[in-house]
């Protein structure tokens, strides 16, 4: 009795240790969540968390807006997966990277709030440094870096680029540009490094791994990378062929056979691939006749399948929109068009409610598969878990210091004296020397130009805003030419400046001036607002010149963002330097003109003679450019002994 009464008592004790372990697995099984375990696989993290997901949360993933609708509210209610400032959309004027830092950080809150917690992506365009922040380092654009030839200067300014993003709390540039410019009628041709494939691949292999870090030789082909909370996730664009349309008008149509399209505009996409590119961004254009975000062959089947790659695509501004002639007409069918083509992540980046709508009425009704769905969202959680996002959702307030930094400025100064292209250094007219390197003791000089002391000009386009902006005031800190000049030069240099100098002045004292230096150039652009059919320098510039050169040595400075009709005027110059759109550094510019540094840049592209000659392109049988590409003088620094 006493054993079967001590078995029937220990009974409810060893029931009640069952119930609780069995309750503590269940808590375990409720508390651990896969996809949420960083030691995991991150296929297998993207796998259990997109079969958690509702259809609206995928949705949600595959939806960009703009900084200026994503209220905590709206990401709440949409799951929005990626947010993104456009071309000068600042949480405020001059805004701080602490300030920057706090918006990014309210925006993730209300991400992680919902169901699932998945962070947001926050994206911009930081194509020559993070040109929408104040106070950021500006560096040249593309063509610029072209011109140095020098892949380690391109991995290191993309590797600040990086953390001045980070800086700001923003963990993804819609940057580099990797078109091949071969027409430089078009305003985007200052995104390109060059018209020459190589050298444009030479340099995609050397900014995506600055920006992204290194990936390991054993990193799967094709898969994402992002080397930590200092790097950020890129993106190659405009996938394929922007750089070659006719006449170069953006957005307009290529006309390439299957080819010429691979050979010439493709294989920096292969190379940005190699190097783990998190993202690819299509292009307005067509490619002979079909818009490039409904060509489902290239996206997916050469894109995707072929090339391998596992990342996301995104759209550019507003082009499911665009895809129809007015934009936005029959919407409903674009979005079916370009998601079956392969389109990942649509940059809205306004009218995302009817964008949800017409979505997920489409998956409903079987017009949009669900296949295509998934594919979608497993890639942008692909590149969200390759960049640890959800372990580290929220801005870096250690990293604010990089921002402009003294070390960031320097390596800009550095690249634009590398980029810097001496055309013309002839005979000065009255000691039979050359006219570079300039004498940094000189009794008087001349500098006149509308871009002499202007940062905003002497930036180009996408600086502060997208299409920039003129003024001395924008970018926060920086330097003008004519600052720079003056720092260069003896102190007991007298320095005459005009914008746009009276013939009638200068003529007065020509016998007075050492040497002018003119600093003319383009006004900022950018896309179809710089297409231009005539290349010729905008005025004043050619009545400076001659105003000026006629009577006085002079060294001609161009600030352009690609080659400008310039031979009517070469034979009044003394000396000629292409210094493309350097950004805020323009000691660099004093650097070699003084001889501090020796020219050492190469043209990355044809100076032609007229546009009667365009295109025209380093190869092509019929060649007759005024300068070659990859023609650049060269000087050594000045010996001051």
């Amino acid at each position: 009795m006493a054993m079967q009464t001590g078995c029937c008592s220990a009974a409810p004790a060893v029931l009640l240790l069952l119930v609780v372990a069995a309750a503590g697995a269940s808590v375990a099984g409720a508390t651990y969540v896969r996809y949420k375990d960083h030691k995991q696989p991150i296929q297998a993290r993207v796998e259990d968390l997109l079969g958690r997901m509702r259809i609206e949360e995928k949705i949600g993933q595959m939806t960009q807006i703009e900084r200026h609708n994503a209220s905590s509210a709206v990401i709440e209610k949409y799951f929005v997966g990626s947010v993104l400032s456009g071309g000068g959309s600042a949480p405020s004027e001059k805004a701080s990277a602490a300030t920057w830092q706090e918006m990014i950080t309210k925006m993730q809150k209300a991400a992680l709030s919902t169901r699932l917690g998945i962070p947001i992506l926050y994206g911009i365009d930081a194509v020559h440094g993070n040109n929408n922040a104040y106070n950021a380092t500006i560096f040249p654009h593309n063509v610029g870096l072209g011109a140095t030839r020098d892949p380690d200067l391109v991995k290191r300014i993309g590797r600040a680029t990086a953390l001045e993003a980070r800086a700001t709390g923003i963990p993804y540039t819609f940057a580099p540009c990797v078109a091949v410019c071969r027409d430089p009628r078009w305003g985007g041709c200052y995104e390109s490094f060059s018209e020459d494939t190589k050298l444009v691949q030479l340099m995609t292999s050397a900014v995506i791994p600055g920006l992204q870090g290194d990936v390991s030789s054993k990193h799967p082909r094709g898969v994402p990378f992002v080397g930590g909370t200092k790097h950020v996730a890129a993106c190659a664009k405009h996938f394929v062929g922007d750089g070659g349309t006719h006449h170069g008008i953006s957005a307009n149509n290529t006309v390439l056979s299957f080819h010429d399209l691979m050979r010439i505009h493709m294989p920096p996409y292969y190379d940005a691939v190699i190097k783990g590119v998190s993202s690819v961004m299509i292009s307005y254009s067509s490619w002979n006749g079909v818009k490039m975000h409904e060509n489902k062959y290239l996206i997916t089947q050469i894109l995707k399948e072929k090339m391998h790659f596992r990342g996301f695509v995104i759209t550019d501004w507003q082009a499911v929109d665009k895809i129809t002639t007015p934009p936005h007409k029959h919407y409903y069918h674009s979005i079916q068009e370009t998601i079956h083509a392969g389109i990942d992540m649509v940059m809205i980046p306004f009218d995302y409610p009817e964008f949800v709508a017409d979505v997920q009425a489409q998956v409903m009704r079987g017009a949009i598969k669900m296949d295509r769905i998934n594919d979608a969202v497993s890639r942008i959680l692909r590149v969200k878990f390759a960049m640890g996002l959800f372990e580290n959702p929220f801005p870096e307030h250690s990293l604010t210091g990089q921002l402009g930094s003294k070390e960031h400025r320097e390596l800009a100064r550095e690249a634009v004296r590398k980029s810097l292209v001496l055309l013309k250094n002839g005979k000065g007219r009255k000691d039979g020397k050359p006219v570079l390197p300039l004498s940094k003791k000189a009794k008087k000089i001349l500098v006149v130009g509308t871009h002499a002391h202007d940062l905003g000009l002497q930036c180009g386009g996408w600086t502060k805003s997208w299409q920039g902006q003129s003024g001395n005031g924008i970018t926060g800190h920086g330097t003008t030419i004519l600052e720079a000049i003056k720092s260069a030069v003896d102190k007991k240099t007298i320095i005459d400046y005009s914008e746009h100098p009276d013939k009638g002045n200068v003529s007065k004292n020509e016998d007075e001036y050492d040497y002018a230096v003119v600093v003319v150039g383009e006004h900022p652009y950018a896309a179809a607002a710089g297409d231009n059919l005539n290349l010729t320098i905008p005025g004043p510039g050619p009545e400076v010149i001659r105003k000026v050169c006629e009577l006085v040595k002079c060294v001609v400075v161009l600030v352009s963002g690609r080659p400008l009709v310039v031979e009517p005027y070469l034979d009044t110059m003394d000396a000629l330097v292409a210094a493309w759109l350097p950004g805020t550094e323009g000691h660099g510019v004093a650097d070699v003109l003084f001889g501090d540094h020796g020219f050492s840049g190469k043209l990355p592209r044809t100076w032609v003679r007229s546009v009667d000659q365009l295109p025209m392109n380093y190869g092509d049988k019929l060649y007759d450019p005024l300068f070659p590409f990859g023609f650049g003088l060269t000087t050594k620094p000045a010996d001051r002994s």
